[in-house]
């Protein structure tokens, strides 16, 4: 049974045995480490990953794809896999499990950035994600302040998440080869949460801090705090110069 590849979905299909291999090792060691057992897969596509995460005993399996080619590609080639599929896109469902549940995959490309937002809206339950993103993004993800990189993925995964780089993947190990190199991360739930003042206000500063990166603090952010409170040094700063905690400490002082 064949399947055609879609640009429009940002499809580039993993066809190297030992990288998939490498991911699904990262997997069982948290599966055993956290004694979790629910998976949930994002964007299986041709099934390079989910024909091993199917072999691993004991888990409950679900996996989101909007592709309906690649469902019926998914189901005809790895029977295993039948009435494990949400066919919707990953943007559009709902936490698939009550319980805490690792997500692995290797995510489109066109809407990365979204599935990370989407697994902070689910942190509750969302322990652990291993994900292949492009590596830009990962390294934006994983970026310390002072990077150039350092931004509101930077920030807003980092309050909640340990980040962990595990791994470069190259142009050729894709088929079809995105024109850019690859990388696989890994988010860790923190184990002490971080003290803010509420999620929504933290999302507010560190969006209206990044979004004028180049002002200082105090003129991009203006419009949240008292002219009194501008007044402290920190708003000398630029935004990729705060560090997650000075963030979050500064959510107490917004009206």
């Amino acid at each position: 049974m064949q399947y055609t590849l879609k640009k429009s979905l940002g499809q580039h299909f993993l066809k190297d045995e030992n990288i998939c291999h490498k991911i699904v090792d990262a997997l069982q060691q948290t599966i055993t480490n956290t004694a979790i057992h629910n998976v949930l897969e994002v964007g299986p596509g041709a099934g390079a990953i989910t024909k091993y995460i199917l072999q691993i005993p004991g888990i409950d399996f679900k996996a989101v794809e909007l592709d309906d080619e690649k469902v019926a590609y998914l189901e005809h080639t790895y029977p295993a896999i039948k009435d494990k599929i949400i066919h919707q896109s990953f943007l559009d469902v709902d936490a698939p499990y009550a319980a805490p549940f690792i997500v692995v995959g290797n995510f489109p490309y066109n809407i990365s950035t979204q599935i990370v937002f989407k697994v902070l809206e689910w942190k509750e339950l969302v322990p652990v994600m291993i994900g292949m993103f492009q590596k830009e993004v990962a390294q934006r993800i994983a970026s310390k302040p002072g990077s150039k990189v350092y931004g509101i993925m930077s920030v807003l995964t980092q309050a909640f998440y340990e980040v962990e780089y595990l791994f470069d993947v190259a142009p050729g190990c894709f088929n079809p080869p995105p024109k850019v190199m690859s990388g696989v991360i890994k988010l860790t739930m923190k184990n002490e949460a971080l003290e803010m003042k509420n999620k929504r206000s933290f999302f507010v500063l560190v969006k209206a801090a990044f979004n004028q990166r180049r002002k200082t603090l105090r003129n991009a952010t203006r419009s949240l705090f008292s002219e009194d409170v501008l007044k402290d040094d920190i708003f000398n700063k630029r935004a990729e110069q705060l560090s997650i905690d000075d963030f979050a400490a500064l959510t107490f002082k917004m009206q």
